[in-house]
């Protein structure tokens, strides 16, 4: 974690973009926690290629900074799977 000191206050950096993902009623969908994006994809593998490019247009000509990223960071997304008992 990169930190730096802004108006005299240590501020921390991730090196992380967090992302929640579960199936919707047709399709799967992925909701920031770090970023307000929200995208969705018939399969996971579309979710994904979806998810990335949501991101990048997102962060696109913004400084990582204002949203207290640091740079060249990762997605980290985690699945949300139904209990079923057997």
């Amino acid at each position: 974690m990169i930190s730096f000191i802004l108006s005299g206050k240590v501020k921390y950096m991730k090196h992380i973009i967090q992302f929640h993902i579960y199936k919707g009623e047709h399709q799967y969908v992925a909701e920031g926690i770090d970023l307000p994006v929200v995208t969705q994809g018939k399969t996971l593998d579309e979710l994904i290629k979806n998810l990335q490019e949501a991101v990048a247009l997102q962060l696109e000509g913004e400084n990582l900074a204002d949203f207290g990223i640091a740079p060249q960071p990762s997605i980290l997304a985690n699945l949300e799977l139904t209990f079923t008992h057997a």
